[in-house]
């Protein structure tokens, strides 16, 4: 049986959910949104969330007995069924059984579309003689990052935006005085940001640097210089990156970072 939970719940403060707390990082995030679903079995052994129009994220113990976890995902996917679900995210194995039995009983398609790797960092090594410094995003630089916002779309997801279009976004993330900024010579050159704090890591996302300004170690400046903000508070750095892009995982594999498991991002249409 499953029932609802919020963020103030211990479910994701259980032992076992913590061996797995890297590569389900988003799930802290998902459970603070109010208008996200978050239900738990009564034993706390599978735990889905879901912030609206978002992948659910689906985690399960790996104590628990198959064929317990054949009957739990098939009442998860009966009180599930007919809701609008774009997607599920998770560790592979488990969320393709469940996308197979969701598509059967909604009559439809799913098919994978992106695998991450998930990663932490506990011993940083920050790279050398590397030019420029980082600097907090401030407002004038709004027009610069939704620039690099919509050169990140493109080049994480596929997805051409123009740059117009990420004005809102950019001052966002400017506002919440997580965004960092690599600078050259008073030029902005790259970008990472602190998208979360969870008890015990701090997840750094939208990792950019334009094409002309690549090959010259800025990308690993300024991630190196992000996790030493998260260090300083007691945080380990963790991040998702795209297995397909081999340029970005040896980015961080440089710096000290980690394979703490795969993320399978699988959507239904």
């Amino acid at each position: 049986m499953f029932k609802q939970f919020d963020v103030c719940d211990r479910v994701l403060e259980q032992k076992q959910f913590i061996a797995d707390e890297v590569q389900y990082n988003l799930l802290y995030r998902i459970c603070e949104l109010k208008a996200s679903t978050c239900l738990k079995t009564l034993d706390e052994t599978i735990v889905c969330a879901q912030s609206e129009g978002h992948n659910a994220w689906l985690w399960i113990s790996k104590e628990l007995a198959e064929d317990k976890k054949e009957h739990f995902l098939q009442e998860l996917v009966q009180l599930l069924k007919g809701t609008a679900l774009p997607g599920v995210s998770g560790i592979p194995m488990t969320v393709e059984r469940f996308a197979q039995m969701y598509s059967e009983a909604n009559n439809l398609q799913y098919f994978p579309h992106m695998m991450m790797e998930s990663y932490s960092c506990s011993t940083l090594k920050k790279p050398m003689h590397v030019k420029g410094s980082m600097r907090r995003a401030t407002r004038q630089h709004v027009e610069t990052v939704a620039e690099f916002l919509a050169g990140f779309s493109e080049g994480a997801y596929r997805v051409t935006v123009d740059s117009a279009s990420q004005m809102s976004a950019a001052e966002g993330m400017i506002e919440t005085g997580n965004l960092y900024l690599w600078f050259v010579d008073a030029e902005p050159v790259s970008m990472a940001n602190i998208a979360h704090r969870s008890p015990r890591q701090g997840r750094i996302n939208a990792v950019y640097t334009p094409s002309v300004y690549r090959k010259k170690g800025y990308a690993s400046a300024i991630v190196a210089e992000v996790c030493s903000v998260l260090e300083s508070e007691g945080l380990a750095p963790m991040l998702y990156a795209d297995v397909k892009n081999p340029d970005s995982n040896k980015v961080y594999k440089n710096i000290g970072f980690v394979e703490r498991g795969k993320v399978t991002d699988i959507k239904f249409r």
